[in-house]
């Protein structure tokens, strides 16, 4: 029986590989120098937890037949030169999928926002119809026990990440998954620390799309100016199909689609869901499923988790979540509770969390990205900046970058949780908070917060 090691198995999407391989039938081990919850439970509960923290390159013995490698990774670790000394095949997460999906069709859903949302759509409306498939996604969709399944279904439907594939493989993991169907979703400068330039970072689709079968569908974003170039440069050979926001309405919060087959309430609201929903529906009809079971299995769809999440419900205070950091997700997610929820007092509080939103160099790109709330926060810690071996920051640096002159620039937890209960208390509105993080806010209870 095929044994497989994980070098750096604690990451998000790698334990999942490990869990998802072990149901398969594999023997699975794996090292990390960290492992945090919930990876930590999750491979407890499998028996997959190592036994000790760190690396251990005398675990690389001979019935070792593959090396899953993580980003985490570095290229110096003790394990992965004991595997490159022993000759053992070495793969990156996506490369490793790839090799097991070969036979399978290929869906992969790639661009700077919405593809963990889209993604789910899809695994939602699959599910709902009762087509037996396989997937990869970067966040727990409601209906699903894990983020990744492998087994002899058909179909695989990937989120496609343009970061690094690992240590050894630098190049876009989107790279390595070959798409027979694939939308793309929108393109925003990110990851600053890997793309120092947005030519280098817009450079990484062009070079996806360039990659491409001719035969390849390319559902992409017809609302966005840059898909829309990079398409038309280096998509051509593809069976390239634009999307756009479907017509809708809202009934007390609630968006109406206005379809060919009637009026359809759906569950998650903003124009970009809508968006991404129109994306969805275009992958699943390609895939075989009617227009009309689209709709209506797209209507009890309630959001991958942190997606505009709902955490918290009184009288007077909704409060919600969502995993926007980027300066376009910002403002699509500010945009969207404007416009879904008009007669609430908006206060959004986002934190610095990545390595490009904690870098002066990037910060001007968020400039006027939280105008459309009523009152803005945003929140940065130093042990953050510390940890990524980023220099200092100041305040009145992140306020100038924002170009919001009332907004409130916050660095420590207390006075963040003091400030946010003032700012929803004693209010003649009902307030939405819209907490915007790919973080923690340094571990803050938002359950706790109470305009009461």
């Amino acid at each position: 029986m095929k044994r497989i090691h994980f070098i750096a198995i604690g990451g998000a999407i790698m334990h999942q590989l490990a869990l998802a391989l072990q149901k398969q039938g594999y023997i699975i081990s794996g090292s990390d120098d960290e492992i945090n919850d919930p990876a930590k439970s999750n491979l407890a509960a499998a028996g997959l937890l190592p036994a000790a923290f760190g690396w251990f390159p005398e675990r690389i013995t001979t019935d070792v037949e593959a090396i899953v490698l993580g980003m985490h990774a570095r290229a110096d670790n003790p394990e992965l030169l004991a595997a490159k000394k022993a000759g053992i095949p070495i793969y990156s997460f996506p490369q490793y999928v790839y090799e097991v999906s070969k036979n399978k069709k290929r869906v992969v859903v790639a661009g700077s926002h919405g593809k963990t949302t889209i993604t789910s759509m899809i695994m939602h409306i699959l599910k709902h119809q009762g087509i037996d498939f396989d997937y990869l996604v970067g966040a727990r969709v409601a209906g699903f026990d894990q983020s990744v399944k492998l087994s002899d279904a058909p179909i695989i439907v990937l989120e496609g990440d343009e970061y690094p594939a690992s240590a050894e493989e630098k190049r876009p993991k989107i790279f390595f998954y070959h798409p027979h169907i694939s939308v793309l979703s929108g393109v925003a400068w990110d990851h600053i620390n890997v793309f120092p330039t947005y030519e280098i970072y817009f450079n990484q689709f062009e070079q996806y799309l360039q990659g491409m079968e001719p035969s390849t569908k390319l559902f992409y974003n017809n609302e966005d100016s840059e898909v829309q170039r990079v398409v038309a440069t280096s998509g051509t050979q593809t069976d390239a199909i634009p999307y756009s926001t479907p017509p809708f309405h809202y009934e007390d919060g609630t968006p109406v689609l206005e379809t060919a087959n009637g009026p359809i309430p759906v569950s998650v609201f903003g124009r970009h869901n809508l968006l991404n929903m129109m994306a969805a529906v275009d992958v699943c009809m390609e895939l075989g499923v009617a227009e009309a079971d689209c709709y209506s299995a797209i209507a009890s769809f309630t959001g991958a988790a942190r997606r505009l999440e709902k955490i918290k419900e009184e009288p007077n205070l909704l409060v919600y979540r969502d995993f926007a950091h980027a300066p376009s997700k910002l403002r699509a997610t500010l945009n969207a509770v404007r416009e879904a929820y008009p007669n609430h007092h908006l206060v959004a509080c986002f934190e610095l969390h990545t390595f490009s939103s904690l870098n002066e160099q990037f910060l001007n790109e968020y400039a006027h990205s939280m105008d459309a709330a009523d009152e803005s926060i945003v929140f940065f810690s130093h042990h953050a900046l510390q940890l990524k071996g980023l220099p200092h920051l100041e305040r009145e640096t992140v306020k100038h970058h924002f170009r919001r002159e009332d907004i409130s620039i916050i660095d420590n937890r207390q006075e963040l949780e003091q400030k946010v209960t003032g700012m929803i208390s004693g209010k003649q509105k009902p307030v939405f908070l819209l907490l915007m993080s790919s973080g923690t806010f340094d571990g803050i209870d938002w359950n706790s917060v109470s305009s009461q």
